[in-house]
């Protein structure tokens, strides 16, 4: 029995050898072939890498052009330092020694590195974007010194921008995790527009990375090229901006000294002549690589420079909503332009009364009169007679209240209301009749946003066609420029010649008449206007009168927004657009600024000198 017992231990050792051996040999056998085979690429790139190093060689963007082949955004030179971590022994010694040479903070530099930590160690680690030639020159000179053969110093292109339009432009960065995860054609490190246009024609304008593989020695100095394939540049694109009406527009704002906005279009067919939001931004500070304290900065200032105005900024647009009123009421037959009102500087509805802004009354008065003269009490009797659903139809179609379609990125909607849109979206459901009264003069539940007012004006300027605004002309993918078709019109309105001309009729005389956008004349030599300036004064407010006085009068974030709207020449129409001021007090202010920019565009067709930066004196007093 004992015998037979100690073979049976024998038996089940042999077996749990035999089980263990076969454990081993098959884990070993696994390791072998993810090894060799799963990771084999890796292996052999990083072998590969001891004697040789592939370098990305980074595709310069396409250059933008302005309409006339003026460059806007080009790319320069400049350099970037990198960690390669296959090359080096001690990470944290690599990263004390860079930022004592280069001047950089060892958090931030780690805090960098950790990020990409899940990549291979063979792809270099780009810790400095925009790097100084002080800190390229140290790098160089003490590289051999600290034995740092793990740090990579290579000429980059870097995108340059001019001082104006920055947000129209947008910006490029570092292309965060979840865009990496959504754009299989990028990876981590590679710059991307971020906002602007560099966002949405990025795929175009990123052009095709190349690449360079080169022998290094164990320093890792290179010592020959073996194998170069050169970066293919990006799609050049010529926009449909006009860099002289541009340039208008910031000088304008400049001189003026007031944030705000403004969009210039060709009412023929949308094209974008001049874009501004302001407070603006640097791009450059994004491209080169933004530092943690300019970034803060931005985020904090309370005057929110990062926020597009033009296209994100929703705002009452107050007196420059009339002429949607009055064509409304046109069109649907509820009045003529011959149609008179009596003001006596205010009127009764639903047991309230509502004030004119000239106090003493306007008399009888028509539409074109009303128009020039902005009468309230006029426009609270049409829109009265009209009812805010028809004032709703009509804004509508001239642009109001909807999304322009520009080609740029986060733009927001506006509001003009309706019956329906309160009752989804209010828990009062009901709409009053007395509310359609605040409608009537671009106050209450209505809110615009800049570009949408171009687009109104560019409407009312060719005769019922709104036209999708656009930046981009025409495209050079290397064998020559192609001009591009606009974009078709997002709605075409029969509207009849006879009823817009009294709108068009009044648009005149607030600019050449006794209006309040006289600030806009165009004057020829002999003192007469020219150029036939056609346009509208808004003023809106930011806070009731009683809430003002309660605040505290003075306070310049409670002052009213000053509009001007307009188009020229009057009969035929080629410039349309609007300045918008946050805070700016009156339209009048506004309208300063838009003689600039139309005096700009009208010279350049009249073959005479461009205008001298304006100095402007605008009318502070509420």
């Amino acid at each position: 029995m004992a015998v037979t017992e100690d073979r049976r231990r024998v038996g089940t050792r042999l077996i749990v050898l035999q089980v263990g051996a076969i454990l081993v040999f098959t884990v070993l056998a696994l390791s072998f072939w993810f090894l060799q085979i799963v990771q084999n690429q890796k292996y052999e790139e990083m072998a590969e890498n001891n004697h040789q190093r592939t370098l990305a060689l980074r595709a310069p963007r396409g250059v933008l052009f302005d309409r006339n082949g003026k460059v806007l955004v080009d790319n320069r030179h400049s350099f970037t330092i990198s960690i390669v971590r296959e090359h080096t022994k001690d990470l944290n010694r690599t990263i004390q020694v860079l930022s004592h040479v280069a001047g950089l903070d060892p958090a931030q530099v780690k805090q960098v590195v950790d990020r990409h930590r899940s990549e291979p160690s063979y792809r270099p680690i780009v810790v400095v974007e925009d790097a100084t030639l002080s800190q390229v020159a140290a790098l160089t000179a003490r590289r051999l010194d600290f034995e740092l053969p793990e740090i990579l110093v290579q000429e980059v292109p870097t995108r340059k921008y001019p001082e104006m339009a920055a947000h129209l432009f947008g910006y490029v960065g570092e292309a965060s995790d979840a865009q990496v995860a959504q754009d299989a054609s990028l990876k981590s490190g590679d710059i991307v527009g971020q906002q602007g246009i560099e966002k949405i024609y990025n795929a175009d304008l990123r052009g095709e990375d190349g690449a360079k593989v080169v022998v290094v020695n164990s320093t890792g100095r290179e010592i020959s090229t073996l194998e170069e394939h050169q970066p293919t540049e990006g799609k050049r694109f010529q926009l449909t901006i006009d860099y002289d009406v541009q340039q208008a527009i910031e000088d304008g704002f400049t001189s003026i000294g007031m944030n705000g906005a403004a969009v210039v279009l060709d009412p023929r067919d949308g094209g974008v002549l001049g874009f501004t939001s302001r407070p603006a931004y640097d791009p450059n500070a994004f491209a080169a690589g933004i530092d943690r304290a300019t970034w803060s900065s931005l985020m904090t200032d309370t005057d929110r420079p990062l926020n597009d105005r033009a296209i994100q900024g929703r705002y009452s647009p107050g007196s420059t909503f009339k002429m949607a009123v009055a064509l409304a009421a046109l069109e649907e037959g509820v009045v003529t332009p011959d149609f008179k009102v009596n003001c006596r500087g205010g009127a009764n509805f639903y047991g309230h009364y509502f004030k004119c802004w000239n106090k003493h009354g306007h008399g009888a008065i028509d539409m074109r009169h009303a128009i020039e003269q902005s009468c309230d009490v006029y426009f609270y009797t049409v829109a009265n007679m009209l009812g805010v659903d028809k004032i709703n139809k009509w804004a509508t179609l001239l642009g109001l209240g909807v999304k322009s379609g520009i080609d740029l990125p986060n733009e927001v909607t506006g509001l003009v209301p309706s019956t329906e849109w309160k009752r989804l979206h209010t828990k009062e459901k009901k709409w009053f009749a007395g509310e359609t009264i605040s409608v009537g003069i671009g106050q209450g539940a209505v809110s615009v946003t800049p570009v949408s007012m171009a687009v109104y004006m560019a409407t009312l300027a060719n005769g019922g066609t709104r036209v999708t605004p656009h930046l981009v002309k025409a495209v050079d993918e290397g064998n020559g420029w192609k001009t591009l078709p606009p974009p078709p019109p997002q709605s075409k309105v029969e509207i009849s010649p006879e009823k817009l001309q009294a709108i068009r009729d009044g648009l005149w005389m607030v600019v050449n008449a006794a209006g309040t956008g006289h600030n806009a004349q165009l004057k020829g030599p002999d003192g007469k206007p020219i150029h036939d300036i056609s346009g509208k004064t808004g003023t809106a407010q930011v806070i009731s009168n009683q809430g003002k006085a309660a605040a505290g009068a003075n306070r310049k974030d409670l002052r009213d927004n000053g509009w001007f709207v307009f188009f020229a020449p009057r009969d035929n129409p080629q410039i349309a657009g609007v300045v918008f001021l946050e805070h700016g007090v009156h339209g009048s202010n506004a309208a300063l600024v838009a003689r600039h920019i139309l005096d700009t565009f009208f010279a350049k067709q009249d073959g005479r000198p461009l205008p001298p930066k304006p100095e402007f004196k605008p009318n502070l007093v509420p």
